[in-house]
């Protein structure tokens, strides 16, 4: 099923509740170098969909591949090579920003050092230096929302899927963010040109919330 140049695809993906079927037949292609954002109203599957694409909910029906690896057969290796940030929070409130993005980079891999090193370029990056030190617990909801942003970009994966990412911020921080979410797609991109990162949209039937998958090619790419 895979095609040069294809982060993610999948045929017929549907998943069932019981008698409720949350997705039914979604046909799904997204190019590396490309942002692809999934639209629609609450409850239409979306983030179903991503939970099964990111192999925390099983597959009922269809297949799914990201970068030509199956994601139902080999969800081991699929985690090696994607980022994902969901839709609430996942940060630790007892410990610093530091900590936290130093903790995630240890359980993903990374030498101590290595790990506080991309935590200060995170902070940095999402303009946090000066919460380094203090307390999730003292974060707003923008602040804790641009930390896990940062925390899915530890090991540059060349898949990463949000999850609603721009929910509790201001629009400029969510353009800022947006900025950088293509920077990455691009810079990591086979071709240096900025046209190889491209952004498209797809619609479930109605409007508004949305997840989005940013890709680029995994060559490189050192899993963990």
């Amino acid at each position: 099923m895979a095609t040069a140049g294809k982060a993610v695809e999948a045929i017929g993906l549907r998943k069932d509740f019981g008698k409720f079927r949350a997705v039914d037949g979604i046909d799904l292609e997204v190019r590396q170098g490309e942002i692809f954002g999934v639209l629609g109203p609450n409850g239409a599957g979306k983030t179903t969909a991503l939970r099964m694409l990111a192999t925390l909910l099983p597959i009922d029906g269809g297949r799914a591949e990201v970068f030509g690896v199956d994601v139902a057969t080999e969800p081991h290796r699929i985690r090696q090579l994607i980022g994902i940030t969901g839709q609430y929070a996942s940060v630790d409130e007892d410990m610093t920003a530091t900590e936290n993005l130093w903790m995630f980079g240890r359980l993903q891999g990374l030498r101590s050092a290595d790990a506080r090193a991309t935590a200060r370029r995170l902070l940095a990056q999402f303009s946090l230096e000066e919460a380094a030190d203090r307390p999730i617990a003292q974060f707003s909801g923008g602040m804790r929302r641009r930390l896990d942003l940062a925390a899915s970009l530890i090991t540059r994966p060349p898949l990463i899927f949000l999850d609603e990412p721009t929910t509790g911020l201001d629009p400029r921080t969510a353009a800022r963010c947006g900025t950088r979410s293509a920077a990455w797609s691009t810079r990591a991109a086979p071709c240096s040109s900025p046209r190889s990162t491209s952004t498209r949209p797809t619609s479930w039937p109605g409007a508004s919330p949305c997840w989005t998958g940013g890709a680029r090619s995994p060559r490189g790419h050192r899993s963990s």
